[in-house]
């Protein structure tokens, strides 16, 4: 089946998408020279939102919508996703993305916010809030929801060499539209609506091979232990379902943290698209705190 076929056999209601362009439209913000594509809503203290390695921005949108009266929301397409201009390296560290970053709050004129970080997004989220970075002043509190460990550390060296061999191969093997319609269920659990599947599937496909590609690279040469704990309060949360950053994986950043995991009930990896109302409580609670 071709790519096209594939995206055509996945689609996501019309009623969905026109929900999203009307309350949730992507536009682009210039960035050092480059653009980001971005999407935001409300009025309120910030709340900046960083997705994950198979997701974008459209992702957040219901838990956009469930805190548009008490906070404004922003998510960004990560460099080389959605309109998002690419970084210049073949092989980005966390710190490129934690710059583009910089460059997006300064765009946007936020000077705080609650910055949160989901799966591989946590990478470039806990690399802003490290002690010393020239960020972490303007993060008031960091949310790290089942986050991606990284495989930078030596000690992971052989199972860096496997990851990014398996990603790139499924990559080359069936593509970015094949990759959505085998490898999506994966992240939400098995009591997730239709509806949910249809989102995580939709943004799946409509990832470009570049940024992807990059994406690998960040999730390969990584490691968020390193960057830990942050040099503000943090919360560390994690689908009780999940099984891509499973609970005992996140229980260990959660101690690197010194904070206890929270487990959300009923949900996978993409918690926020399965359970919004989960996600928007921890949110609602971090910009009240």
């Amino acid at each position: 089946m071709s790519d096209a076929a594939l995206i055509d056999a996945q689609p996501l209601p019309a009623s969905e998408l026109a929900r999203l362009q009307a309350r949730f439209p992507a536009r682009s913000v210039s960035v050092c020279g480059a653009e980001l594509s971005v999407r935001e809503c409300g009025t309120g203290p910030a709340i900046v939102c960083l997705h994950g390695i198979g997701s974008g921005s459209a992702s957040w949108l219901d838990t956009a919508l469930l805190l548009e009266g008490e906070a404004r929301l922003v998510a960004w397409d990560a460099p080389g996703y959605g309109e998002s201009t690419p970084l210049p390296a073949q092989v980005p560290t966390a710190q490129h993305y934690a710059q583009r970053l910089h460059g997006l709050l300064d765009a946007l004129e936020i000077s705080s916010c609650v910055l949160v970080g989901h799966s591989l997004g946590a990478l470039t989220a806990a690399s802003a809030a490290r002690p010393g970075s020239p960020l972490a002043s303007r993060i008031s509190r960091l949310l790290l929801i089942s986050p991606a460990a990284g495989y930078g550390a030596a000690s992971r060296a052989q199972a860096r060499s496997r990851v990014r061999a398996e990603r790139l191969g499924t990559l080359d093997a069936l593509g970015i539209a094949g990759m959505a319609t085998k490898r999506s269920g994966r992240l939400v659990s098995d009591h997730a609506s239709e509806t949910a599947r249809q989102w995580v599937r939709w943004n799946m496909a409509r990832l470009h091979e570049t940024g992807y590609r990059q994406a690998i690279e960040l999730l390969c040469g990584a490691d968020l232990m390193a960057d830990l704990p942050p040099a503000m309060p943090v919360r560390v949360a994690c689908g009780a379902l999940d099984v891509v950053t499973t609970p005992e994986a996140c229980a260990e950043v959660a101690k690197q943290c010194g904070v206890p995991l929270e487990l959300l009930p009923v949900a996978g990896h993409a918690c926020y698209v399965e359970r919004p109302a989960a996600v928007a409580a921890m949110l609602r609670e971090a910009v009240t705190a």
